[in-house]
């Protein structure tokens, strides 16, 4: 399947626009083959006009066909074979190994919506059945359920072109969900994009799907992405990236005349809690465990951990240390995705070594991107808010706490993250038992234990979390409850059984688990 750099829209493929940018292969620092074209407002009209015309079919087809169609997806893409990895390594540089596993979770994904979608209980449907006869008024008939919102935007991430990206997890559930997809494409992996791309809209085709349930857009600069959420006929977005890049979208979602729900996945710093047990106990695992996550990818994940808060002067404090620091200063630098995102790393590294208050602890090897572990105490982490900004990129700040009720302060006083990770010991546990209760308020995951890299897509996975590491902390963008973010609840009151839609009719055709008079069925 060849690259053009054309921006797919519907069936189509369109370069109306006159401006045009190129991929950079961010190891060779090379401009790579094939000029993209950035859209236009024209093609932009158009692939929302087909949305919403396609719109009117799609949200009605079977789960049966709508399954069928997320499983041509996921096919398409493995049939796409090397030529996929190998022009996306050469966007990314993360290498063939990485990208193999990343495309088998996008493709795991796809098929767990199919399931999803196939099973059909997703709508969640209840049905409170008339009483004509209560007294001193009847009671209705009335029956819920949910259906997809309209036409969707999806924005590719960068640190994940493939199970982040065209048809990663905002895609496949929104398509789930019955809603039409409209993707900008990261201006980071553009012929990653649209390979995929077109694997999607071959799978539409192959399964018969109304043209319009897919486009691709292409652009480098902000003006096509700020269109595309402002558009009238779009009706929810799914983002993946910055703080800054997301508040930006979902401010603009706020200002139009019919504001719409903008599901931003914006970073997080992801603290680490080494509680003493544990740290008396796996000191040496610990540190070794921590450097792998700090450099998993480089750091570019949402998950990295940012801060590692310790009791300082704990037994086997000083092996910790050790350990972390060896693993640290044995790791090479490494390419990050783009020039800008090394750029951002570097500088956001050098403010966090000139704090007065905060020392560097270990370096990695020289190199572009070294990686980095600050260390810093709690009342200068609080009284000095760069130290917990994020750093994007392999870097780390331990915080040390006097007691553990320096200990309890930091947490209470931490902003919304993805993730929170607690080691720990069954006294470590019963010990510090307000620090849980203080972190089930301010993040979407807990670890015990472990390390927040990896992200395992499953039915309780939540992924997201409170202000500012998302714009909604009711939702997630991996596992299947993400479904429920394209779609919205609605009622029919006293509708006769050839209206209903078949998850609420009597017979229940699609043998769906439903709640039925107050009882599920």
């Amino acid at each position: 399947m060849e690259i053009n750099g054309k921006n797919l829209i519907g069936n189509k493929e369109s370069s109306e626009g006159n401006v045009v940018f190129s991929a950079i292969d961010p190891q060779q620092k090379q401009t790579l083959p094939v000029n993209f074209t950035e859209a236009t407002q024209g093609e932009l009209d158009l692939a929302l006009e087909k949305a919403e015309a396609a719109f009117k079919t799609y949200k009605k087809v079977t789960p049966e066909q709508k399954a069928n169609f997320l499983e041509a997806i996921a096919s398409e893409i493995e049939g796409l074979g090397d030529a996929l990895l190998n022009r996306c390594n050469s966007e990314t540089a993360l290498g063939i190994p990485r990208l193999t596993g990343e495309r088998g979770r996008t493709c795991n994904q796809l098929r767990l919506f199919a399931k999803v979608v196939r099973e059909g209980s997703w709508v969640g449907a209840r049905i409170d059945t008339a009483l004509p006869d209560r007294q001193p008024l009847p009671k209705p008939d009335i029956r819920m359920m949910h259906i997809p919102m309209g036409p969707v935007v999806v924005f590719g991430a960068s640190n994940f072109p493939l199970a982040f990206s065209v048809a990663g997890g905002d895609t496949a559930s929104a398509l789930a969900a019955g809603c039409p997809v409209v993707v900008k494409a990261h201006p980071a992996h553009p012929g990653t994009s649209e390979l995929v791309g077109k694997a999607i809209i071959k799978a539409a085709q192959k399964s018969e799907m109304p043209e319009g349930v897919f486009s691709l857009l292409q652009g480098k600069g902000h003006e096509i992405g700020r269109a595309m959420v402002m558009h009238p006929k779009v009706k929810a977005v799914g983002f993946t990236g910055s703080f800054k890049g997301g508040k930006a979208l979902y401010d603009a979602a706020q200002q139009r005349p019919e504001p719409i729900p903008v599901y931003a996945e914006m970073g997080s710093t992801n603290p680490v809690f080494i509680l003493p047990g544990a740290m008396q106990e796996r000191a040496q695992q610990i540190g070794e465990g921590l450097a792998a996550s700090v450099n998993l990818g480089v750091g570019q994940f949402c998950t990295n951990p940012g801060m590692v808060v310790k009791l300082k002067g704990a037994a086997a404090a000083d092996t910790f240390e050790q350990s972390l620091r060896r693993a640290i200063s044995a790791t090479a630098s490494s390419t990050m995705l783009t020039e800008g995102i090394s750029n951002a790393y570097n500088a956001g590294a050098g403010i966090m070594s000139k704090i007065e208050g905060v020392d560097v602890l270990a370096k990695g090897a020289a190199g572009e991107n070294p990686s980095f572990i600050f260390e810093t105490d709690v009342p200068t982490a609080l009284a000095k808010e760069d130290i917990s900004k994020e750093v994007f990129g392999p870097s780390s700040v331990l915080i040390n706490g006097r007691d553990k009720e320096e200990i309890l302060q930091f947490a209470q006083n931490l902003e919304g993250h993805l993730t929170a990770t607690v080691h720990a010991t069954e006294a470590d546990i019963e010990l510090y038992s307000e620090l849980f209760a203080i972190l089930e308020e301010k993040v979407g995951r807990i670890i015990i234990n472990g390390f927040p890299t990896g992200v395992e897509v499953c039915d309780s996975m939540m992924h997201g979390g409170p202000f500012p590491a998302t714009t909604d902390s009711r939702t997630t963008s991996v596992g299947t409850l993400a479904i429920m973010r394209f779609a919205r609840p609605i009622s029919y009151q006293s509708y006769p059984q050839s209206l209903l839609p078949d998850a609420l009719k009597d017979d229940n055709p699609l043998k769906i688990k439903r709640l039925v008079n107050g009882a599920w069925e």
